[in-house]
């Protein structure tokens, strides 16, 4: 199991370049990447987006890769005819002041837009092969720190689970004293009304009719079956953040039947208990892939 929080960074110094690469994630519903990196990068953007969606399958994540080169390799380019472009006119400024017009500063025309422009060369294939193992090492200590928190969710959500257990469990057992309950109390009122002249009969009758109306048997039969497969998704499932959810709502349903139906205090605060152990679960597995 892992959880959808993480967090990762890595920093290098490879052939003159300085290399960071930092990872972290949220919770989400659904796998949301974004990279950001050097725009002169962009053509590898594709390759890194395939490398994080091959290994996550929920979660907000942020990638942050830094790159800086001390000795870049730049082209510096001189447009000549912008030079010439621009001595001509200065030397035609300088004639219609009245001024010496064969000694334009250098530097007058250098700074002109224009005339002298750079360009940084980037091999995009050297660069990747200097990012790749700076990358391969933090994605490896992210998905670890995901592992690791992971686990400690499925102790933990284990745990939580234990308290639905002794939920189920409790009404197992109370489920014969109410019936028992029942029968009591419709008993006593029949000889409350009719004294000795009691029906038999008409007793297991409105028993019968209030089990019907009252009775948890088939939603603690269902209520099992799901806590048992929440169990299993949480032991046995490496990404079983969506199915837990959907089982969560299941077990919803039956504990709030449960208590609809209730005539009875002790199971009433059963039920309380139930409902705050799955909440607990619910908000837990917001957490979890």
């Amino acid at each position: 199991m892992n959880s959808m929080t993480g967090y990762a960074y890595s920093e290098e110094y490879i052939d003159n370049c300085n290399i960071s690469i930092e990872i972290k994630s949220y919770n989400s519903k659904y796998f949301d990447l974004s990279i950001n990196m050097p725009s002169f990068l962009s053509r590898l953007e594709n390759s890194f987006r395939e490398k994080f969606s091959n290994l996550i399958l929920r979660g907000k994540v942020e990638v942050y890769i830094r790159v800086f080169e001390e000795n870049p390799t730049t082209n510096v380019i001189i447009n000549e005819e912008a030079v010439k472009s621009y001595a001509e006119a200065f030397k035609k400024i300088a004639v219609s002041l009245g001024q010496p017009s064969d000694n334009i500063p250098l530097e007058l025309i250098v700074r002109q837009e224009g005339v002298i422009s750079s360009r940084c060369e980037y091999d995009i294939e050297r660069y990747l092969s200097l990012i790749s193992p700076v990358l391969e090492n933090t994605i490896n200590l992210f998905i670890e720190d995901r592992k690791r928190e992971g686990e400690n969710l499925k102790i933990d959500l284990l745990n939580k689970v234990s308290e639905l257990d002794k939920a189920l469990s409790f009404f197992q057992k109370f489920q014969p004293k109410m019936e028992a309950a029942f029968k009591e109390n419709v008993t006593k009122r029949f000889y409350e009304m009719l004294g000795d002249k009691i029906d038999e009969q008409r007793i297991l009758a409105e028993v019968a009719a209030l089990l019907v109306k009252y009775t948890i048997n088939e939603e603690i039969v269902r209520l099992e079956s799901h806590i048992k497969a929440l169990k299993s998704e949480l032991q046995e499932n490496t990404t079983p953040g969506r199915k837990i959810d959907f089982l969560c709502q299941e077990i919803n349903r039956e504990i709030n039947t449960i208590g609809s139906k209730n005539q009875f205090v002790e199971v009433g605060n059963m039920v309380v208990s139930a409902k705050n152990a799955l909440e607990n679960i619910r908000e837990q597995a917001r957490n979890v892939e």
